[in-house]
C-alpha cells in the first residue's frame, strides 16, 4: 500500500508566469501564494531561489525544470503543478528521486488545439495568410480565375503521427472535412474507435509517410520522438505534402524541413512550436508557403481558465494529503 502523504496546510505556491484574474485570485485565497503579475518570465536564478523556499512550484513550458534544479530545491519541494500538459521541460526523474511529485493539466486543452490544428489544415493549402496579407498591402487587383489557386482538402489523405486525445479530436474533424484518416500510433486504437473515426493504422510510420497528402504531429516530446520527423523521414514524403506541426518543436527536424520546403521538396507547412522558440529560423519566416502562429494552439481563455482550476485542484487535494489526480508517473513515493 501506498503511505499517506502528509498534510501541508496553507502550502507555499510559487507560480511563475501570470495566470488568469480568476485563477490568481483564487490562488491568493486558499494558498501562501507568490504571483508574478508582470508575466516576465523566471531567470534561471528566480527559479533557483523559488524552489529553496516553497512546497509547490507551479512552472510552465517556458521554465527549464532540469536536473540541476531539482538537486538544489530544499526540503520543503514536494510537488510541481505544471500548468500545461506537456512536462518535456520537467526532469521527470530528478524529481522522482528527490519524492516530488508532478502533476499536469491534461484533457483540458484537446479541443483547442484539434481546432487550431484544423485551422491550420484549411489555411496552408488553401494559402490564406498569403491572401490575407495580399489584401492589407494594397497591391490586389481584384479576382480573376487563375487568382491565388489553391488546393482544396477534401478527399485527401490526413496522416496522424500520435492518436491520443488530440489526434482523434483532430480526426473527427478532418473527417467532417472529407479527409481520409490513416494514424500512426504505438498502440493500435480498439477497433469500434477506428470505425467511429473512419481511421486506418500503419503499424510502420515510414510506410503511412509515402502515402499522406496532409501530415500532422500529435505526440508528446520526449526521448523517443525528439526528431521523429527527420531529415530521412522528410525524404519520404511527396513532393504536394503539407506539414503541421501544433504538437512541439522538437519533435521535427527544424532544419530538414525547412531545407525541404526552400527547395519546394515540400509543399508547404503550418506551424505553431519551433524548437527554440521564441526564436524562429529567418529563412522560416522568408518562405510564403508557411504558415506561422505564436504558440496559440491551446490560447482561449476558457481553456485557461481550465488549465488554472486543475492546478488548484491538484494542490488542494496533494495538501490534504492525498494523491493529486492529475500526478504524472503514479506511484513514485
Amino acid at each position: 500500500m501506498r503511505r499517506p502523504l502528509p498534510r501541508v496546510p496553507n502550502p507555499k505556491v510559487v507560480v511563475t508566469r501570470e495566470l488568469s484574474d480568476d485563477v490568481m485570485a483564487r490562488m491568493n485565497q486558499l494558498f501562501d501564494a507568490s504571483l508574478n503579475r508582470d508575466d516576465t518570465p523566471y531567470s534561471r536564478e528566480r527559479l533557483a531561489a523559488a524552489v529553496q523556499d516553497c512546497d509547490v512550484l507551479v512552472p510552465t513550458v517556458t521554465d527549464d525544470i532540469d536536473a540541476a534544479l531539482i538537486d538544489s530545491a530544499g526540503e520543503r519541494l514536494k510537488l510541481i503543478a505544471n500548468f500545461g500538459a506537456g512536462v518535456n521541460h520537467i526532469d521527470l526523474k530528478a524529481c522522482r528521486r528527490r519524492g516530488i511529485i508532478v502533476t499536469n493539466t491534461p484533457g483540458v486543452l484537446t479541443e483547442d488545439t484539434a481546432d487550431m490544428t484544423m485551422a491550420l489544415i484549411v489555411s496552408v493549402p488553401r494559402r490564406l495568410a498569403e491572401g490575407e496579407k495580399l489584401v492589407r498591402s494594397g497591391q490586389w487587383k481584384g479576382w480573376s480565375p487563375g487568382g491565388m489557386l489553391g488546393h482544396r482538402i477534401g478527399g485527401k489523405a490526413l496522416g496522424i503521427i500520435g492518436m491520443g486525445r488530440i489526434g482523434q479530436a483532430v480526426a473527427r474533424r478532418a473527417r467532417a472535412f472529407g479527409l481520409s484518416i490513416h494514424y500512426h500510433n504505438r498502440h493500435r486504437l480498439p477497433k469500434v474507435v477506428e470505425a467511429e473515426l473512419g481511421a486506418q493504422w500503419h503499424p510502420n510510420l515510414d510506410e503511412m509517410l509515402g502515402n499522406i497528402d496532409i501530415l500532422t504531429l500529435h505526440t508528446p516530446r520526449n526521448a523517443d520522438s525528439e526528431n521523429l520527423l527527420s531529415a530521412e523521414r522528410i525524404a519520404l514524403l511527396r513532393a504536394h505534402v503539407y506539414v503541421i506541426n501544433t504538437s512541439r518543436g522538437g519533435i521535427v527536424d527544424e532544419a530538414a524541413l525547412t531545407d525541404a520546403l526552400e527547395s519546394g521538396r515540400l509543399a508547404g507547412a503550418g506551424l505553431d512550436v519551433w524548437r527554440h522558440e521564441p526564436q524562429i529560423d529567418p529563412r522560416l519566416l522568408a518562405l510564403p508557403n508557411v504558415v506561422m502562429t505564436p504558440h496559440m494552439g491551446s490560447a482561449t481563455f476558457e481553456g485557461r481558465m481550465a488549465s488554472g482550476e486543475k492546478v488548484i485542484t491538484n494542490i488542494r487535494v496533494w495538501a490534504d494529503g492525498h494523491r493529486p489526480p492529475d500526478q504524472v508517473l503514479e506511484g513514485w513515493v
